[in-house]
């Protein structure tokens, strides 16, 4: 459900905007089975260590809402033959010596690395023909990634951010993309979190000049108006 926020004096500085099909992509975050599987990587690991239950919500999320919202708006992006683009997070190096040190321990538990089942997106989410994937060792794809220049080739205008988690890579990448100029749209059931209260919060601020938070279904509506 998407958080609701009362209007203060920021709302009357928040710009609206409608997407275009054009010029608007789809952006799935780490959805990969480093952190998005509970029986691979993080799962797997807090399981080894009996502490299933403090990421119960988080995997209960993803695989009952997460997943199935992507997949739909999958669907209507490819049957619409609009842009889709794939974010992936890990490090390069089989030493991990590329990650910077506050993310190097949480890759190494989680073994995700290029060429390990960890670091590959879940199956049912996998990238389809033309669809790009690029890779970060940061928790914004623009901090680590050409990310900026390959958008701006496509002409992209609007972006549709879904994946985990909420709070650190889906937002910390959108907040980034609405400084250099983006139309950001956060798609509410498209993303998931370790806590509910962590999912609303972000949501809940994104809306204060960032950008826009909606359903799958809300966006999908709006899009087919103009296809």
């Amino acid at each position: 459900m998407i958080p609701k926020i009362e209007k203060d004096y920021i709302s009357d500085y928040t710009a609206t905007f409608e997407l275009e099909p054009d010029s608007t992509a789809l952006v799935i975050v780490d959805m990969q089975y480093a952190s998005a599987d509970r029986h691979t990587g993080l799962g797997k690991r807090l399981l080894e260590e009996g502490k299933e239950d403090l990421a119960a919500y988080r995997f209960d999320r993803i695989e009952n809402i997460v997943v199935p919202t992507i997949k739909r708006l999958l669907s209507f992006f490819r049957e619409n033959r609009m842009l889709v683009f794939y974010i992936t997070i890990g490090s390069y190096a089989e030493d991990y010596s590329d990650t910077l040190p506050h993310l190097r321990k949480l890759f190494q538990s989680s073994n995700n690395r290029l060429g390990q089942r960890e670091h590959e997106i879940l199956d049912e989410l996998k990238p389809g023909p033309g669809e790009m994937l690029i890779n970060k060792t940061t928790i914004s794809a623009f901090n680590s990634t050409n990310l900026e220049a390959i958008f701006r080739a496509y002409e992209i205008k609007s972006l549709l951010f879904t994946g985990v988690s909420t709070n650190m890579c889906v937002e910390s990448t959108a907040r980034d993309a609405a400084d250099k100029g983006f139309r950001c749209v956060m798609v509410e059931d498209g993303c998931g979190a370790t806590k509910q209260e962590y999912h609303d919060a972000t949501l809940t601020t994104f809306q204060r000049l960032f950008g826009k938070v909606q359903s799958a279904e809300q966006v999908m509506e709006e899009l087919k108006l103009k296809l």
